[in-house]
């Protein structure tokens, strides 16, 4: 029998009192504590061989279909603005609304940066920029944007001496992307300025990928190429594992009403054999028809609780 498996936000999102119906089953699951992030979320239900975290080359595959054989670092567009102190990372990627007017605008005034350091800078889609790198250079390591968005930038930029190389690369794109005029023509229309960009990701594409998954349903990139270097289908079957991307979900009322109850109909009908409810701060909850019988189990009260 098929069991659903949901990606959810942090439980601090649905604050508030349960229903008494969630409240007892959820009060009568089985509970795990795991590692807090976003990366440690995927990581439960994803291995790579080798065991690292390339995100760049996996979206390389997803947006381009050549990342075999290469080694890939991603270069964002990206939003800083000035405090205090020095600056903030506001916004990145897909926040900042591009398409390929900006991509036509920007990227010929970068290339020649990054061509003179010996890198192949290019964007397959607009939000994604990618740079090639040679197989052999020493790499600091890199912030990944969601450890970075809302706070100063200096604890964040790469240290060391291999760091230094990519400090100048980041002011050097910094200086041409505030001189660039399409930056104004974006803040006269009320967008944001294209003012950096952001490197991350860093690493080749694994080995393999795997997950116990026969069915993943995201419209996140990286968890649609992590589904795809595991040869999970894109077309929807019905009564084989599936893992269920909500993390976009806004309200308790949201998750409550238009998830999980629906899924603990199902459950109670005999449709599943279990529900996983796993949310980004690391909290587990599987529930299973047989739980039922743990009465004396107090409710839970509220999620966080």
């Amino acid at each position: 029998m098929a069991s659903a498996t949901l990606l959810l936000p942090a439980r601090a999102r649905f604050a508030g009192a349960l229903p008494a119906q969630v409240g007892k089953a959820l009060g009568r699951a089985d509970r795990a504590q795991g590692e807090s992030g976003e990366r440690a979320q995927l990581r439960r239900h994803f291995q790579l061989v080798p065991d690292h975290w390339p995100v760049a080359a996996l979206t390389r595959q997803l947006d381009a279909g050549d990342a075999a054989g290469g080694r890939w670092l991603r270069a964002d567009p990206a939003y800083l603005a000035p405090d205090m102190t020095g600056a903030r990372l506001l916004a990145h990627g897909p926040a900042l609304g591009l398409d390929a007017s900006d991509v036509a605008a920007l990227l010929p005034a970068l290339k020649p940066l990054f061509g003179d350091a010996g890198l192949l800078l290019d964007a397959p889609e607009p939000s994604r920029w990618y740079l090639r790198l040679p197989s052999d250079s020493p790499l600091p390591d890199f912030a990944a944007p969601e450890d970075v968005v809302g706070d100063d930038l200096f604890g964040h930029l790469p240290h060391g001496e291999t760091g230094r190389r990519w400090r100048a690369l980041f002011t050097e794109a910094q200086v041409l992307l505030h001189q660039h005029p399409w930056n104004a023509q974006r803040a006269a229309q009320g967008k944001p300025a294209v003012n950096a960009l952001w490197f991350w990701g860093q690493g080749v594409l694994p080995q393999s990928v795997r997950t116990v998954y026969r069915q993943v349903r995201s419209r996140d990139d990286l968890l649609r190429a992590l589904s795809g270097q595991a040869g999970v289908p894109e077309s929807i079957e019905e009564g084989v594992d599936a893992l269920v991307d909500l993390r976009h979900l806004k309200s308790r009322a949201m998750f409550v009403d238009e998830a999980l109850m629906p899924l603990l109909a199902e459950l109670r009908g005999g449709k599943l054999a279990q529900v996983v409810l796993d949310f980004q701060d690391g909290t587990q909850f599987t529930l299973r028809t047989g739980q039922r019988w743990r009465l004396l189990r107090r409710a839970l009260p509220q999620l966080d609780a």
